[in-house]
């Protein structure tokens, strides 16, 4: 077997092999990405930010579905099979850079967004409604207080109506000790949420990033390896046969 077909053949079977795992990472990753942005949907407005976690969970179910036909028209040779999963690796390709691009646009502006909206849903605390429980959650999981420090609660409606305290989410421990009042500090988190949950956000697009970097370099492989196998398989079928004198 001519040595470009076996080399082409072994990756694009070796490539229609890992579509399966490929699309399960792909959906764990949009899946995780909704996850963590659900988890603090009350404070992020923008809902186009998850757009690129869309794609990619529409990348994983087209590359479940088309796995199949990259084997069998690779062990088969077929033109008409290879030039269509040519189609389908380059679309899936397309989708993948189009996913990098929004990541990068939309990885600047979270800081930005998350800074408006968390500074709206923390002026709205009260302790009984919905934003309150969406502070809380924040606080005690990131351990955290405040949008930018433990300080941004003076002035609030809830620090000037509770004796000068801040919510007792702020504290490093729930115990009776912790009051929420500022002069403790040393019982209080005093990070502020907004840089916190910024990093949180940018640490999974980065993940995402690369994931769909790899991905992509390896469907680019794929596409090259497609254009090897139609031109040399062509070639030999054609009939032409050098003449030697």
């Amino acid at each position: 077997m001519d040595c470009g077909i076996f080399t082409s053949k072994t990756i694009l079977l070796f490539l229609s092999l890992i579509f399966w795992a490929a699309g399960a990472a792909l959906a764990y990753v949009g899946a995780y990405v909704i996850k963590s942005y659900d988890n603090f949907d009350s404070f992020i407005q923008d809902k186009y930010t998850l757009v690129p976690a869309a794609i990619i969970i529409g990348i994983s179910v087209v590359m479940f579905l088309f796995g199949l036909l990259g084997c069998c028209s690779t062990i088969r040779e077929s033109k008409f099979g290879l030039s269509f999963f040519f189609l389908i690796i380059m679309a899936i390709f397309a989708a993948e850079i189009t996913a990098l691009v929004f990541s990068f646009i939309y990885q600047g502006k979270i800081s930005g967004d998350l800074e408006r909206s968390m500074n709206g849903t923390f002026e709205k605390y009260d302790g009984q409604g919905t934003e309150t429980k969406g502070v809380d959650y924040l606080q005690q999981q990131l351990q955290c207080c405040g949008v930018k420090n433990y300080t941004n609660w003076i002035g609030t409606a809830w620090y000037t109506s509770h004796n000068n305290t801040v919510p007792v989410s702020c504290c490093k421990n729930s115990t009776a000790q912790c009051t929420g009042r500022l002069d403790q500090p040393e019982l209080l988190n005093v990070e502020g949420c907004e840089p916190k949950l910024t990093r949180l956000l940018q640490d999974v697009w980065g993940y995402a990033m690369l994931v769909i970097l790899g991905f992509a370099i390896i469907k680019f492989f794929g596409m090259l390896s497609v254009c090897v196998i139609t031109c040399k398989s062509g070639s030999r079928r054609s009939g032409y046969q050098p003449l030697y004198a």
